[in-house]
């Protein structure tokens, strides 16, 4: 006889994969980066994050919102200008436009892959548009290739928020080498942590002058005079952290094979179910599947809200697909657009039955095999209305 669910373990919906290296590293720079050597992680993990993508340039973040905050300062964005990006998606990714006084304009998703639209970014385009950020959700990839010629065409800035997507691939190349600048997060969710934190990558060499400025108060790279000529941001990443983003490098194959094991795990028992999509991977991507996520059609009767109540019900806990961003209260008073068309996958997807099931490392396929057969019989009693 199968034990009641209260008596299992609890799943978590995500979780780091931490080892004794991560400890070495992080108590040798609590010891040892100071004075001269402050920066030695900071440049280690730069460097094997800059080989990793494939690019030139690379600066350590606090986060990544202020990653994207500095691709668009230093892309001399601001009050009067236009920066497109997908109304679907967690907010950091298009709040930093207001930050800088930019207006954000919000288009539709693809049905498969969830990420932007090139169709309605360039229906969206208007002579005040600066900028387009497209964002790699859940460890999908954009379309890259019509994202590029949409920008070049326009003369327009082309910024990847690559927060959820490290690792992935498309046509040959890493995520985050994709746009003029790419960003990455690593909270404790991500495919690698520092606890909180993020990068910014690029091979522009002016841009990235001016992102090394930016970011430490308005000063350039080196300067020991203390002679700021610009009110700038504070936007660095402690030596500690790192130290644990140096140690989750050194693993980060063997980190993106286990994503990528967790996923076909996760296909092999839901990918045959009718009515339930799981995330794509269309001709010429590689996804490295942050989050697994399972898209029920409504006609199974829950919305994602009553699928993360059975499940918790069940011992196991799950994230909603992320709500479209011109429904939240807090663009309510922002100065914002929806371009045409009116976000109609949008609408159709994301307040619906979207959910992230668990996707942290150290999940079996015993583990993963719970969890489906908790969907799978919630799926087949609707929820009480």
């Amino acid at each position: 006889m199968n034990k009641p669910a209260r008596s299992l373990p609890f799943i978590p919906v995500a979780a780091p994969s931490i080892t004794e290296r991560e400890g070495e590293l992080a108590r040798e720079a609590a010891l040892t980066a100071w004075g001269p050597g402050h920066y030695a992680f900071n440049a280690r993990f730069e460097s094997m994050m800059a080989q990793y993508v494939g690019v030139n340039h690379a600066a350590s973040l606090p986060h990544a919102t202020s990653g994207l905050h500095l691709a668009l300062a230093a892309a001399g964005i601001g009050p009067g200008d236009e920066v497109i990006g997908p109304d679907v998606t967690w907010i950091a990714s298009m709040a930093p436009i207001s930050y800088v006084g930019a207006k954000p304009v919000f288009v539709d998703i693809l049905p498969d892959t969830w990420c932007i639209d090139p169709d309605a970014v360039e229906a969206a385009i208007t002579p005040r548009t600066k900028a387009i950020i497209g964002v790699d959700l859940y460890g999908s990839m954009c379309d890259w290739q019509r994202l590029r010629a949409i920008a070049d065409r326009f003369k327009i800035v082309l910024i990847e928020d690559s927060a959820e997507a490290l690792g992935s691939i498309f046509d040959g190349k890493k995520a985050g080498s994709l746009g003029d600048m790419a960003v990455f997060s690593f909270h404790g969710s991500k495919t690698i942590t520092t606890g909180e934190g993020g990068m910014i990558v690029t091979n522009d060499d002016d841009l990235f002058a001016r992102i090394q400025k930016l970011r430490d108060h308005g000063r350039p790279p080196g300067d020991r005079f203390f002679q700021n000529d610009e009110v700038a941001f504070k936007y660095k990443m402690s030596s500690v952290q790192a130290a644990l983003g140096v140690a989750q490098m050194e693993r980060i194959e063997t980190l993106i094979a286990y994503k990528r094991q967790l996923f076909g795990w996760y296909r092999d028992r839901l990918g045959y179910v009718d009515g339930i999509q799981l995330n794509a991977e269309p001709d010429l991507v590689s996804n490295s599947y942050w989050m697994v996520t399972a898209v029920p059609e409504s006609s199974f009767g829950h919305d994602k809200f009553s699928l993360q109540a059975a499940l918790r019900n069940h011992g196991i806990d799950s994230r909603p697909f992320f709500s479209r961003l011109t429904n939240l209260g807090a663009f309510k008073d922002h100065p914002q657009s929806v371009r045409p068309p009116l976000c109609k996958r949008s609408s159709d997807l994301a307040p619906t039955c979207g959910i992230n099931l668990p996707s942290g490392y150290g999940l079996d396929e015993n583990t993963v095999d719970r969890v489906c057969v908790s969907l799978k019989k919630i799926l087949s009693t609707p929820a009480l209305v």
